[in-house]
């Protein structure tokens, strides 16, 4: 499915060749999970009823989300999820392929959900909607009507965490903490897409903006070998327990699958990333 043989999990993304080859596949489910930066003043939902991989359902990343956490898009309830997906015509027992606009911003976000509910069937459209459409493949601007399917959710509290469990692991140090976002947030340099946060990061963590992951010509994972070399680049190793985190919990789940690409088995994903940590507030910062 992916093209680098070499990574540990290599069913985690599928090139555009082979979703092309499965747009007719009835135990295949492809998902829009296109997101945009506040800033960027964008509506992915516009965006993918003008046009989408046929057949793709729109997985709203921020509609997906608890409906009671003032946060962005934090995680709901398994029953939500479950009903959410459900309505997209998704099963247990189907295959399902996120992709973004972008190439890998935010696809990883619905990967990543769909594992943290207890779905191993999913993959990450390697290099996204964009390389798709420069390979002159079809997209569609009618209206995806879904079958209503059954998903049972089971979900997996080591995938997540929050920010308690942050506060502990400044003491315990039991888990690295990867950061995802831009050198220049990371510092405190650079201002943070979202009014009234404060900038820098949490005490002891790294920092490796989620793009350099992916090819800059077509937003296509790095191979494996390239992946190893970011990490320890970045003083991460795999091997042992790694939290990742970014501004709101999305790009975060890039770097998850950069781990998970190569075998790292202890990652998960802080949810309220800087947009809670970020917050006025107790929680301890370093510029």
């Amino acid at each position: 499915m992916a093209n680098d043989p070499t990574y540990v999990h290599p069913e985690a993304l599928v090139s555009t060749e082979w979703l092309a080859s499965h747009l007719g596949d009835a135990t295949v489910r492809i998902v829009d999970a296109t997101y945009h930066l506040p800033t960027a003043k964008r509506d992915p939902r516009a965006e993918y009823n003008a046009g989408h991989i046929p057949g793709a359902t729109f997985f709203d990343v921020d509609g997906i989300s608890d409906p009671n956490n003032s946060l962005p898009h934090m995680i709901p309830k398994p029953a939500d999820f479950a009903a959410a997906v459900s309505a997209l015509g998704i099963g247990n027992d189907h295959h399902v392929v996120c992709y973004d606009s972008y190439g890998l911003m935010s696809a990883a976000r619905a990967w990543w959900m769909f594992r943290l509910y207890g779905h191993d069937r999913v993959s990450v459209l390697d290099g996204g909607l964009a390389k798709w459409k420069r390979e002159g493949r079809p997209v569609d601007d009618k209206p995806v009507v879904a079958a209503k399917a059954s998903f049972s959710p089971r979900f997996r509290p080591p995938l997540v965490r929050k920010k308690p469990d942050m506060r502990m692991n400044i003491a315990s140090k039991s888990a690295q903490v990867l950061d995802a976002r831009s050198a220049g947030r990371f510092r405190g340099a650079d201002p943070e897409p979202r009014a009234g946060l404060r900038g820098g990061h949490i005490p002891g963590s790294c920092n490796l903006p989620y793009n350099q992951l992916v090819n800059p010509a077509d937003q296509t994972v790095l191979p494996a070998a390239e992946l190893r070399t970011k990490f320890k680049e970045a003083g991460i190793e795999p091997a042992k327990p790694v939290i990742t985190s970014c501004g709101s919990g999305v790009t975060a789940c890039v770097l998850a699958l950069g781990l998970h690409l190569i075998g790292a088995e202890n990652v998960a994903v802080y949810d309220g990333s800087w947009s809670e940590w970020g917050l006025p507030g107790d929680t301890p910062v370093v510029t």
